[in-house]
């Protein structure tokens, strides 16, 4: 028997709430396949090896949940769009807003439905005109 699959709206509470924890250094980016779309994290794990090979800084140069290398979250809502369907190929997209050392921020996830669950497809902070995914140069 399968396990029930996550909702969009559980799966981005479970990357977001653990930030409200004044202690919390931020998502384990060695696991990026728990958070995002297959050819994301290929494009992610090559930037990362190919940077350390060269002694240099990945394109991802900070934590693109809160769009920050650091960080004191407040005031965090979660919110799904209600396309969120349980069908397999589903897409929806989520809207995070949050204070982050006193500052309000918005992060615009699109997600899709995989067969290992949701996962983040794209992600755009308000003020920053480049997604992950034009970062890494891949087509939506």
């Amino acid at each position: 028997m399968q396990a029930q699959q996550q909702t969009p709206q559980a799966f981005l509470e479970g990357i977001y709430k653990p930030y409200l924890d004044k202690s919390y250094r931020g998502q384990n980016y060695g696991q990026a396949d728990r958070f995002f779309a297959p050819d994301l994290v290929r494009a992610m794990n090559a930037d990362y090896t190919t940077a350390k090979r060269r002694g240099e800084v990945p394109l991802l140069d900070g934590d693109p949940f809160v769009c920050a290398q650091e960080w004191e979250i407040g005031k965090l809502a979660v919110a799904v769009s209600a396309n969120g369907a349980q069908t397999a190929g589903a897409k929806t997209t989520g809207i995070v807003t949050f204070d982050n050392l006193g500052k309000p921020n918005r992060v615009t996830l699109d997600l899709v439905q995989t067969p290992v669950g949701w996962r983040i497809d794209d992600i755009a902070c308000s003020g920053d005109p480049t997604s992950l995914r034009a970062l890494y140069k891949l087509r939506p």
